[in-house]
């Protein structure tokens, strides 16, 4: 390979943003590093999010036919092979193409047809793993994979032990445990330091079951607790939500659709009660926040629950089981936040668990894979 020739690199994943963003960090990673050395292109799904996304973020991007297996029997499903055949023909089209000197691979179905056609035309390729749980994608594709980077230990069990290299999840943005100033953030959210704070988020479109355990541990404290309350609710719950508050007031409670300053939120934060998302786990575990995790029961693999489990193992979470949220969540959050001993040593075992470099780390597992 030639030394000043630019490197080519496909980046694929898809489907939802915890496939899509990890990628985007490592985009911006190696932009950093290699400034106009580099050239990169995505790869993703026609009419998922990242089509859109990624090119608003300034990237180019190619879109596959791919779908992925609906859970109930649908007559959709018979199409799949066909989109699969289809979308294979056109990876390898984009593949030489593009000219591409290596293939990174973040889970989801949208990375399928890419890596593989990679691997069968001899593109080294590199796979990243975000969650405890692996992946079906990344589980077929590893045999041929020439590095594996991953964010959990343990990960021997999916995956040859001598591809694997624990990374850490990267991430956008800047999130550390000296993040922002917290009088600052409650000013901004309007809120005391007289009294903890709770931080309830559910993603940007939202959680219908954190939102329904807001709604129930309102009522039964008819608005008043001895805590504050920053909710996040989703844009599809937001106006569900504001008539909720407009006939049941409740005090100390700041409320919006959307966190706009997700550092201030965490600075605020006492006890933080979230899904369990691979790259929520990671922003808490930069920022030492203790939480409450609340898994989603919808998800692949359930891997969600799996995420919330390695960390309760470590001390460095709780868990509460979705249908057992309205009635516990916001009872233990509380009980956490007046104990100040746990608060501490929950906080520490997280700190142990965070990885600040993790997109760097990828980035140089990237470049020794294509032999720079």
């Amino acid at each position: 390979m030639e030394k000043n020739k630019p490197l080519k690199i496909i980046l694929s994943g898809g489907g939802t943003g915890g496939h899509i963003y990890p990628a985007v960090a490592v985009a911006e990673a190696l932009k950093r590093r290699l400034g106009e050395g580099v050239e990169l292109l995505f790869v993703g799904a026609e009419g998922k999010m990242e089509m859109e996304k990624v090119p608003a973020l300034g990237y180019r991007i190619v879109g596959l036919p791919i779908a992925g297996l609906q859970r109930r029997l649908e007559w959709r499903n018979l199409l799949v092979p066909f989109k699969v055949l289809r979308s294979i023909r056109k990876a390898r089209q984009t593949i030489r193409d593009f000219g591409a000197d290596v293939v990174v691979g973040f889970g989801g179905y949208a990375s399928a047809p890419v890596l593989w056609a990679a691997q069968r035309m001899g593109v080294p390729t590199v796979i990243q793993e975000q969650n405890s749980y692996a992946g079906v994608t990344n589980k077929i594709l590893a045999k041929r994979a020439r590095r594996i980077c991953t964010a959990y230990e343990g990960m021997e069990r999916f995956f040859p032990a001598e591809k694997i290299l624990l990374t850490g999840n990267p991430l956008r943005g800047n999130f550390s445990k000296t993040g922002a100033d917290r009088s600052e953030a409650l000013v901004y959210y309007g809120l005391s330091a007289d009294l903890p704070v709770v931080l309830v988020v559910g993603g940007s479109l939202g959680t219908r079951s954190l939102n329904e355990m807001m709604k129930a541990w309102i009522v039964r404290t008819e608005g008043k607790a001895p805590v504050q309350v920053i909710w996040q609710t989703g844009k599809y719950y937001e106006r569900e939500m504001r008539e909720f508050l407009e006939t049941h007031p409740a005090e100390h409670v700041w409320q919006g659709a959307f966190i706009d300053r997700m550092d201030y939120a965490y600075a605020a934060a006492d006890v933080v009660v979230s899904r369990s998302g691979a790259g929520t786990v990671s922003e808490l575990s930069l920022v030492a926040k203790p939480v409450i995790f609340v898994p989603s029961p919808n998800v692949a693999e359930d891997h969600q629950t799996k995420n919330a489990q390695a960390l309760e193992a470590k001390g460095a979470a709780l868990l509460v089981a979705d249908n057992r949220c309205r009635e516990e969540a916001m009872e233990r959050a509380l009980a956490l936040a007046a104990d100040k001993e746990a608060l501490v040593q929950m906080s520490s075992n997280l700190e142990k668990l965070a990885r600040p470099d993790a997109a760097e780390r990828i980035v140089d597992e990237i470049i020794r894979v294509v032999g720079r």
